[in-house]
């Protein structure tokens, strides 16, 4: 696996089941001048992937609120994802979630992010890509292990706060906190306030 951080975005174009519960054509290349959080699952109708959507669909308001769309993808078809999206929750299924689940039928988005295991499914893999395509934060959890959508909200604020204020985000920086100047006496003076 290669690390894409620092990289434009591979992009791709593919079919997606959207909000509306319509099939439609998704291309990534579509959301510059937005923030895209990407995120990679293994399969519909499985365990730990429903968890995940349906939290990162209970935030996705958070994140429209600050300019990030929200795209999740796996190797099930589009109709697949629909089926799904239709299959109430009490009943294995995810409802009606509120940011579009991506086909990547043929492999090739999970394979161009670098995580596509043998067998055919992917990691779960996480992408955070900034208005300008690049991509600035990436995580790869192996299949049982479920993301924290409030870091991937936290690791968004981070990104936003260094664009706006051009310092850093020290270990365990949440929202609202001060940042660093990058710079030794920016790091020594932070240092000295807050482990002092």
């Amino acid at each position: 696996m290669t690390t894409l951080v620092t990289k434009e975005a591979p992009d791709f174009t593919a079919q997606a089941a959207m909000p509306d519960n319509s099939i439609a054509e998704v291309n990534l290349g579509s959301f510059r001048g937005k923030y895209v959080l990407l995120f990679f699952y293994p399969l519909d109708f499985t365990f730990v992937c429903p968890s995940e959507i349906l939290a990162f669909d209970r935030a996705v308001e958070q994140f429209k609120e600050k300019n990030c769309e929200i795209l999740g993808v796996s190797v099930d078809s589009q109709y697949t994802h629909v089926a799904w999206r239709n299959t109430p929750v009490q009943s294995g299924g995810i409802g009606r979630i509120k940011f579009p689940l991506v086909s990547d039928l043929d492999k090739s988005i999970s394979r161009d992010y670098g995580v596509l295991l043998p067998d055919g499914i992917s990691l779960r893999g996480l992408f955070l890509i900034d208005r300008n395509g690049i991509v600035q934060h990436q995580l790869v959890n192996n299949l049982p292990l479920g993301r924290s959508v409030d870091e991937a909200v936290r690791i968004l604020d981070a990104l936003q706060f260094t664009e706006k204020y051009g310092e850093v985000c020290p270990a365990n920086w949440k929202a609202g906190e001060e940042g660093m100047k990058p710079t030794a006496e920016g790091v020594a003076e932070y240092l000295s306030k807050h482990n002092g």
